[in-house]
């Protein structure tokens, strides 16, 4: 096979399906066939034109995959693997600093434009060409593909706002917005420690899926008290709702807030006199990657799987689920 299969977004909601000559390695890289991928709800963002997006590009940033082709001496041919959203340069200041999800030169998988020298740089493709110094990890063969294909994003993601969060240990804990962030959040929660963990949303599939992992459910989080709360719904009112529900010495940590809402007003003279911590988290580091397989293996089974995935769906059906979503909080595709 000299050549990978992409569906090409071309903005709006058209898609071509569209063939990519296989690039020729450089040291460090590697080319990766993807056994499945997750349509994450950024992406359906992107489509619907609520957050901006290159065009043409490879949309799609979760997946898993095994390694054809392998220039890199960690990394072996036939490992199966999940990777970073960000494709980091290593070396600016942030990167330096441990920030490299915030690198100056940074890369995103499903984010780059398909005329550039990345061009298999999405996972809406047969195959995934990763750039030098790309973080990765390997998957245990006991975590199946369509469960390790969310790590990468969604997983990943949460053991970054766990690390923020601090502490556990018998804390009561708010979880605003549970879809994949916040059930993995709620699971995590608890083997973290958590004395009750609370889990809000307004979604009833996402109420559905909750049902039975969070020890108790509310459709708001106004009124409400807790020792750590993670936002995770974006959604201007939930961010209110979650700082004012922040008890004296406890912590907020803003995680869905990636797309443009709005403003919210901080008492300055609210948070030093309550002794309390706010913080945000965007994307994640090497070693939370690491994490999210560990929690695959160690905590997943916990996860509502038959609520949370749907399909898989073929490749070339990918146009039609941004037209008409499955009733999922993650579809796979599979090639």
């Amino acid at each position: 096979m000299d050549s990978a299969t992409a569906q090409l977004w071309l903005g709006g909601q058209d898609f071509a399906l569209t063939s990519v000559p296989l690039p020729q390695l450089r040291d460090g890289e590697l080319l990766v066939r993807i056994n499945a991928a997750t349509v994450c709800g950024s992406d359906r963002h992107t489509v619907l034109g609520r957050r901006p997006g290159e065009t043409p590009s490879i949309l799609g940033h979760e997946g898993v995959g095994t390694v054809v082709a392998s220039k890199r001496s960690d990394v072996s041919k036939g490992e199966r693997i999940v990777f970073s959203v960000t494709a980091p340069c290593g070396a600016c200041a942030r990167c330096r600093a441990g920030f490299t999800a915030k690198c100056l030169n940074v890369r995103k998988i499903g984010h780059e434009l398909f005329d550039s020298c990345w061009r298999l740089s999405g996972t809406y493709s047969t195959h995934i060409h990763l750039l030098a110094g790309h973080p990765v990890s390997a998957v245990p063969d006991e975590i199946g593909s369509a469960q390790a294909s969310v790590a990468g994003c969604a997983i990943a993601t949460v053991m970054a706002v766990m690390e923020a969060a601090g502490d556990f240990s018998g804390k009561t804990v708010l979880v605003n917005g549970v879809g994949m962030l916040g059930l993995v959040a709620i699971v995590e929660a608890k083997r973290r420690g958590a004395g009750l963990v609370i889990g809000c949303d307004m979604n009833r599939l996402s109420l559905d899926a909750a049902d039975g992992v969070a020890d108790r459910l509310v459709t708001s989080a106004k009124g409400g008290t807790a020792d750590i709360v993670l936002e995770l719904s974006g959604a201007i009112g939930g961010v209110v709702d979650s700082l004012a529900a922040c008890k004296v010495g406890g912590t907020v940590v803003l995680a869905g807030s990636v797309t443009p809402a709005g403003t919210v007003k901080i008492d300055p003279e609210w948070v030093v006199r309550g002794w309390r911590s706010i913080t945000g988290v965007h994307n994640y580091e090497p070693r939370h990657l690491a994490n999210a397989v560990e929690f695959l293996g160690a905590a997943g089974r916990m996860l509502p799987w038959e609520l949370v995935l749907a399909g898989p769906i073929p490749f070339d059906a990918l146009p039609g689920e941004f037209q008409n979503p499955s009733a999922g909080l993650r579809t796979v595709v599979v090639g």
